[in-house]
């Protein structure tokens, strides 16, 4: 039986989204199958504008030149990998309602739901994380 993976992610900073994104893909990687409920802060993850720029924790900007020496794929890269390896992605119907957002200023393909979209699926994960 197929394992699953429920993430939240709730945090719009850089680190918050290699996180979230190195552990769905490696999730996916290994055949497991997997969504991550994208809310508050978390949405930028997914914004086609936003995730283009995320905050850098302050006094960890020298990380940036550490990614692109290490040729780490940036935020809209791996939303793309994800998404071909088919990462669910959920964004947070309250919070883009509240956020006064549209669909449309999100990556193609993501499901709007609210938290019980995400508690059906996170019900019988085998592994639940938050960022």
């Amino acid at each position: 039986m197929t394992k699953k993976v429920a993430i939240i992610a709730s945090n719009g900073g850089v680190f918050d989204a290699y996180k979230v994104f190195n552990i769905a893909t490696a999730a996916a990687a290994t055949d497991m199958e997997v969504a991550i409920f994208f809310t508050f802060e978390g949405l930028n993850l997914i914004h086609k504008e936003a995730n283009k720029q995320l905050p850098m924790p302050e006094g960890k900007e020298h990380f940036a030149e550490g990614f692109a020496k290490a040729n780490v794929p940036a935020i809209p890269e791996l939303v793309a990998m994800a998404q071909e390896m088919g990462v669910r992605f959920i964004g947070c119907q309250m919070t883009i309602d509240v956020m006064g957002l549209e669909k449309e200023a999100f990556v193609e393909g993501i499901d709007i739901g609210g938290a019980v979209t995400f508690l059906e699926y996170a019900k019988d994960a085998d592994i639940t994380l938050s960022f």
